[in-house]
């Protein structure tokens, strides 16, 4: 179906969601119909649940977030934390064991959240009002909040950021457990947020957007138009303050932090801080999809070029500057001060399956699975406990930034980044598949099956593989009611000679290795549309697809516009890219070199950090003497692991990005070299 025709309806018009409406061309196959066996991400979720996610209502509750709500039922106490936003970190781990309930059925967690549920319903104002940093001393409220409701939303309250995590959870916690506790929370609160904001109403543009998207998914499940609209107003705020000074270059005093300089349909480049846009930038596709909005399609499109061509790093972190959480200038991908916050990453998923659902391009997966393997699982320890707020590019023992993290922690004060994996790992069942009518896209490459319907009859398609660390992978029907669908899936741009969807990053060689595609044992050719291996046929129980991906090392350059990466490389296979780890290269990971055309060979470590595919070399390295200030050059092994899995065996150099020659070490390496030439 095009897609004007699929969401062309106005807003006036409509229909109860057991009707069809506008939406999505592509939707999701809903996370309670896909169920894991896989290898690698199995374990994880059973990490989230059985640790990350105790572990984090245990730190709501010992660092007071929950007594906030036990007091604002009260009437009485003085708030007990340091943000106004803390009430979210338990919203967003009540949607992360929402979600986990569904995949490991737990009387015990579901008991737990009742019981949270009911503190949360009796923190709650009668007419909907929820918000603890106002409710438990009205008189002295947060400094942060104003003294009024909402006054300081545009900026500092974070009133309505707290409501749509919120909602995010009780959307997840009823679909998981059918239960309509949270939900009505939500809704109250909603209805309240939706007769103070409209027009002739109350305007702001959110201060940390959330509440867009999350309006949105209360309008997918009760069909209420109001949500909808409130969603959209919110977005059409943005750019209409007057006190700015758009002649700043202060991205807070010009309005750029807030993504609010100008309205969105004018915005051209993701800027401000990181997660905030990404948020925003997924509203904005829920509402294009949802209104047919032609501008906010073409705005929303023109950002993700922007951020995909120039903003993004090879982990797929985003958020390059520290001072603000933020997106720097075009092609301001620094290693020494890289951010990169984990909850930036979580919101960069977000914002890519929505793109995915918009136009059916592999490129969004494709980004999506980056961010997955890479820069979001970095985010958390193999612990499933400790965890990164920023995540560095380099850490080198010779230097150090104040906001460079060179290992993980149980907890930060601004703890936003666990909270946010607890909800993102649970619901990963829900990337796996897409489905437009007869066609079903496979997008994630994850063991496990998936229940689906074309035409109103069954299809379970089951996926084996041993992915990420091999290519091989097979798909059967399992169970197939109709024989009329076509499988789509997706040829991952790495394995089709593109490092990303732009030039950004381009491998530095070319490859002559080829994906191939049997069926039922017998090579077939097919078609490739938007990135996906079309295979159509009249399909039948028991057959098998096989697809394999070549996995070759690759060295991934940077474009030239990007200094710090200039005469460096960095190591990719297949989706997982690589790092060099104090422990396992005699102490360093600053002083080794790659050069053109260095041979690694790939190694199965299943004993070594849970299980990692390992990349050895030998590669030149750097040795400086420091009585003689003289260097010199010798041979060793490099030992690379996956970015995600360093900082698990204590505290040292780390480094993604490697010089292709000696004159292009790290910078004290660097003096050392020209100190000895001078003299």
């Amino acid at each position: 179906m095009p897609f004007l025709l699929a969401v062309g309806l106005a807003l006036g018009a409509l229909p109860a969601p057991a009707q069809q409406r506008a939406d999505y061309p592509i939707q999701a196959v809903p996370f309670t119909k896909v169920k894991l066996t896989d290898a690698f991400w199995q374990p994880r979720l059973k990490t989230n649940t059985t640790i990350t996610i105790p572990a984090s209502f245990q730190r709501c509750e010992a660092t007071n977030r929950v007594k906030n709500f036990e007091m604002a039922a009260a009437k009485s106490g003085k708030f007990a934390t340091t943000f106004p936003f803390d009430d979210t970190d338990i919203y967003k781990t009540l949607e992360g064991a929402s979600y986990s309930l569904s995949l490991y059925p737990d009387k015990e967690l579901a008991a737990y959240l009742d019981v949270l549920i009911d503190k949360v319903a009796k923190a709650q104002e009668p007419d909907g009002y929820l918000y603890t940093a106002r409710t438990i001393d009205p008189a002295h409220p947060h400094p942060w909040a104003g003294a009024q409701r909402w006054e300081k939303e545009r900026e500092l309250s974070h009133e309505l950021y707290n409501a749509g995590h919120l909602y995010e959870a009780a959307v997840a916690h009823y679909q998981a457990t059918g239960k309509k506790t949270l939900l009505n929370i939500a809704l109250k609160n909603a209805d309240l947020v939706c007769s103070v904001f409209g027009p002739g109403k109350r305007v702001v543009a959110p201060g940390h957007e959330i509440v867009e998207m999350a309006l949105v998914k209360l309008y997918r499940v009760t069909g209420k138009p109001e949500y909808l609209q409130t969603a959209k107003f919110f977005l059409e705020a943005r750019g209409q303050y007057k006190g700015y000074d758009p002649k700043s270059p202060d991205v807070w005093r010009n309005g750029q932090y807030w993504q609010d300089d100008k309205p969105v349909v004018a915005q051209k480049e993701a800027e401000g801080h990181a997660v905030r846009a990404e948020y925003l930038y997924s509203a904005m596709a829920d509402v294009a999809a949802l209104t047919g909005d032609r501008q906010l399609l073409a705005a929303v499109d023109t950002i993700w070029q922007n951020m995909v061509s120039k903003k993004f790093y090879v982990t797929g972190g985003t958020g390059a500057v520290p001072g603000g959480e933020r997106f720097g200038q075009n092609y301001e991908l620094p290693n020494a001060t890289a951010y990169n916050e984990t909850c930036a990453s979580v919101a960069h998923i977000y914002w890519n399956q929505r793109m995915f659902q918009l136009h059916g391009d592999s490129k969004y997966a494709d980004i999506m699975e980056k961010v997955l393997y890479n820069g979001l699982l970095s985010g958390v320890g193999l612990d499933g406990k400790s965890f990164f707020y920023s995540n560095a590019m380099q850490i080198k023992n010779s230097a150090s930034f104040p906001q460079t993290e060179p290992a993980r922690v149980g907890w930060f004060e601004c703890s936003c980044c666990p909270t946010n994996l607890a909800r993102l790992f649970p619901s990963l069942p829900g990337y796996v598949y897409g489905q437009n009518g007869k066609d079903i896209y496979v997008n994630l490459f994850v063991s496990g099956s998936a229940d689906l319907a074309v035409n109103n009859k069954a299809v379970r398609l089951t996926q084996t593989n041993n992915y990420p660390w091999s290519g091989d992978l097979k798909f059967t029907v399992e169970h197939a009611a109709t024989s009329d669908f076509n499988l789509l899936v997706r040829i991952p741009g790495w394995a089709r000679g593109q490092a990303m969807p732009s030039d950004l990053y381009t491998f530095a060689t070319p490859s002559a290795a080829k994906v191939t595609i049997k069926v039922n044992g017998k090579p077939v050719s097919y078609a490739l549309q938007h990135g996906y291996a079309v295979l159509a046929r009249k399909w039948k129980k028991n057959d098998v697809v096989e697809v394999s991906l070549p996995m070759e090392v690759r060295t991934v350059q940077a474009h030239p516009n990007v200094p710090d990466n200039v005469g460096k490389v960095a190591l990719q296979r297949g989706p997982v890219v690589y790092c060099a780890e104090w422990t396992d290269n005699e102490g360093k990971a600053s002083n080794i070199i790659v050069p053109v055309g260095t041979a690694f060979t790939a190694v199965e470590k299943p004993e070594v950090l849970n299980g990692i595919t390992q990349l050895t070399a030998s590669v030149p390295v750097v040795k400086v003497d420091p009585a003689t200030n003289t260097i010199s050059t010798v041979r060793q092994t490099l030992t690379a692991i996956p970015y995600y899995a360093w900082a698990n065996r204590g505290k040292g150099e780390m480094t993604v990005w490697f010089p292709q020659q000696v004159t292009d070490v790290d910078l004290v390496t660097r003096r050392a070299v020209e100190a000895t030439h001078a003299k």
